[in-house]
């Protein structure tokens, strides 16, 4: 009797408790609902977010980026240095006298900065040539190497940036310091801040869509990652949906066999009505996204296909792309399924090539992989023109660093192997508000360092931003007692490019 009587005060005294989950619950009465909301209908989020962060008008809508994993040879492609031929074989850097504390005449560059592990230790630094001519090409007289063909027929469309750095000297931090800000994993990437900041234009289709394919030059070199289209801190909805070559271009999103769309359909609605008892009991905004998440895959079941689908292409711009366009997987084939997507109103489309990292067997492989992406680039460029969708969309040619002047191992009668050169290398853009036909930024006579214009990372993504309508430093996201943003704490727009 005595327990019993015990019992009923304990359990009478535990009413008026509540635990931590319920006090955070009900600290954050309405997070859930609201995240559920934003998430099912991320542009009217979108739209409040635009109120308080645009400050310009958008010139473009969309974003095409064709990253060339491994890092492209600029001086073999478009940073043309006449002297290099004369200069071939000599010694690039300066050397220290340390009785004299001073530099020696011979040489170019004083050797104070970092070198990767694969070229530190060589005893000699020389110059090297490129085996391929250059020649000017448009009325822009924009200087080309002949390994670009087609990339020379649309130069008065293109706007090349040859004053880009960075401080990421290796591949990793490189490539992830250009998608999300940080040179260590874990911040959203730009085309998840892009889905967070504008929203979607067609709600069938993911914002954020990636697409990658392998090289010929160096097949299987440096592997691209899924955390370089993570949503990071951001809700998940906005991170990148990857599309693959082959029958299933998105996995796991297919029915079942035997299982019918209106069977899918009672599943997908009872599970939303436990996710979002859930949501009412913990207010947990990842319920929301889940939510979000299931809806979207349902109505992909219809809208991927469709977009996928190049069989209603005509042959004229099959023929432009070139004949990889109609192997699933190849870049050109990803190419014109990046306009596809595109032109249905996907905010980001993100193309990874890989195979571009040629320390070793350079005039064999860039050859290869300039031909994989040449003519499609062009032809990409070519036909958003002609559809007149360039005007808002940017597109977006490069990789993490450059290509080193010196030759890396045994020199030959041109260099056949650079090291990662983070001091300055090549990009170009095109469309979306960027000016057509020029060439901006400049380095020195050797192509070592930047002589004029400098464009840091940082500066790239707050100009990626500002074209899309979206102030750089006032898109944030509070995590962990901090608002973070694309480019943290630095960035400043390029306003020469702008047209």
């Amino acid at each position: 009797m005595l327990a019993a009587m015990i019992r009923d005060e304990a359990t009478d005294a535990l009413k008026h408790l509540i635990t931590r989950r319920q006090l955070l619950r009900r600290g954050s009465t309405g997070v859930g609902s609201l995240a559920l909301s934003s998430l099912l209908a991320p542009e009217a989020f979108a739209a409040q977010i635009a109120d308080q962060t645009h400050h310009i008008a958008p010139k473009a809508k969309r974003v095409i980026f064709l990253f060339m994993n491994g890092a492209p040879s600029q001086q073999d492609m478009f940073d043309y240095k006449p002297r290099l031929a004369d200069l071939h074989g000599q010694e690039l850097f300066k050397t220290y006298d340390e009785d004299k504390d001073k530099w020696s005449e011979e040489g170019f560059i004083e050797k104070k900065q970092r070198l990767t592990g694969m070229t530190a230790g060589q005893s000699s630094f020389p110059i090297a040539r490129s085996k391929w001519s250059f020649d000017q090409y448009g009325e822009s007289r924009a200087w080309v190497s002949e390994l670009l063909p087609y990339t020379s027929q649309v130069v008065d469309d293109l706007c090349f940036i040859k004053s880009m750095n960075t401080e990421a000297i290796n591949h990793d931090p490189g490539v992830t310091f250009f998608q999300t800000g940080h040179q260590q994993p874990g911040r959203p990437s730009m085309g998840s801040w892009m889905s967070y900041g504008l929203g979607t234009e067609n709600s069938n289709l993911p914002t954020f869509c990636v697409l990658i394919s392998n090289g010929t030059g160096r097949p299987g070199s440096q592997p691209v990652y899924s955390k370089l289209w993570s949503s990071g801190f951001l809700p998940s909805i906005h991170q990148g949906v990857q599309f693959r070559g082959g029958p299933t271009p998105v996995l796991y999103l297919n029915s079942q066999p035997g299982e019918s769309t209106e069977a899918r359909r009672r599943m997908i609605n009872r599970m939303e009505q436990l996710n979002r008892m859930q949501l009412d009991t913990f207010g947990d905004p990842e319920i929301a996204t889940r939510i979000a998440q299931y809806e979207m895959s349902y109505r992909m079941q219809m809208s991927v296909p469709e977009a996928t689908d190049i069989s209603t292409e005509p042959q004229s711009i099959l023929d432009m792309y070139g004949p990889e366009c109609q192997t699933p997987g190849k870049f050109a084939a990803n190419a014109l399924l990046a306009r596809r997507l595109a032109e249905r109103g996907v905010r980001f489309v993100q193309l990874y090539h890989r195979g571009w990292d040629q320390h070793g067997g350079l005039m064999g492989a860039l050859p290869k992989q300039c031909k994989d992406v040449d003519q499609a680039c062009a032809a990409l460029v070519k036909d958003l023109k002609q559809r007149g969708m360039l005007d808002d969309t940017l597109v977006i040619w490069g990789g993490e660093f450059g290509r080193t002047t010196y030759s890396q191992g045994k020199l030959m009668e041109a260099a056949n192997g650079r090291d990662h050169h983070p001091r300055c290398f090549t990009y170009w853009m095109a469309g979306g508000g960027v000016r057509p036909g020029m060439t901006y930024g400049e380095t020195d006579e050797v192509g070592y360092n930047v002589a004029k214009d400098p464009v840091h990372v940082h500066d790239f993504q707050a100009t990626v931003m500002h074209l899309m309508g979206i102030d750089h430093e006032r898109l944030t996201f509070r995590y962990q007692g901090r608002r973070f943003r694309l480019t943290d704490v630095h960035g400043h727009v390029v306003k020469p490019i702008l047209a």
